[in-house]
Formats: structure tokens, C-alpha cells, sequence
């Protein structure tokens, strides 16, 4: 984990053969807030492209590197101490030498990521 303590994964599901849903809660007392924003914390949109990668290394069970960001809408912003509890529904392709994840990212019925990240297993 690059940023320690940054998060919690409460379950990681496999709801197919490529798609599974992962539940976490994002911790507001992380030092990452006090300086994105003070006294409005937001989490930064590099931070939930860093889980989405470390979710896909754990369920691969592969070291990736990010070779492509595609369709990144960023929707809502994700305040840790409002709405800390996040899903994640990942579906993934995985080839010889890559990984094509396809990632939507909410809290409540707010949907507040929509990517494709295609990462190459090193």
C-alpha cells in the first residue's frame, strides 16, 4: 500500500468470472487531507487511482504498472468525513502482459469515478 492507513477494505467480493465489488472506508484522519483541502478534506482523484491500482494487484495477484487512463470522469467529490464509505465495481480483462480494468466508483446512489486504467503486469 503506497499510502498507509489511506484506506479500509471491508469486503472484496468476485461477482463474475472478470467483475467484482469491493466496499472500503477511506480514513479522514489521514495526513493526505490536512493539505487537500483544510477544513474542506477531498480525496485526490491520484489517490483513488492509486486503490484502483492496488485493488487490481491484490485480485490479480500481479505487479502492475499504469501504461493507459481512458474515460477518467471524475463526478463527485469525495469528502472522507461525509461520505468515507465507498463501492468500487471493477471489471477486468487480463491478457499475457496486461490488465484492462473498467472501474465505477460511488457512495450512496452518487456515482463519483468512471475510468478505464490498462496496466501492464512487470
Amino acid at each position: 500500500m503506497l499510502l498507509q492507513d489511506f484506506y479500509k477494505v471491508n469486503s472484496l467480493e468476485k461477482v463474475s468470472d472478470q467483475s467484482y465489488q469491493v466496499d472500503l472506508t477511506l480514513n479522514a484522519r489521514h495526513e493526505v487531507f490536512k493539505g487537500h483541502f483544510p477544513g474542506n478534506p477531498v480525496t485526490p482523484g491520484v489517490g483513488m487511482m492509486q486503490i484502483i491500482k492496488e485493488l487490481t494487484e491484490e485480485i490479480t495477484e500481479k505487479k502492475l504498472f499504469l501504461t493507459n487512463a481512458s474515460n477518467v470522469k471524475f463526478m463527485a467529490l469525495i469528502n472522507p468525513e461525509a461520505t468515507p464509505d465507498l463501492k468500487l465495481e471493477l471489471d477486468m480483462t487480463l491478457t499475457d502482459n496486461e490488465v484492462k480494468v473498467k472501474n465505477i466508483t460511488s457512495f450512496g446512489e452518487t456515482t463519483a469515478l468512471k475510468l478505464t486504467n490498462t496496466y501492464k503486469i512487470v
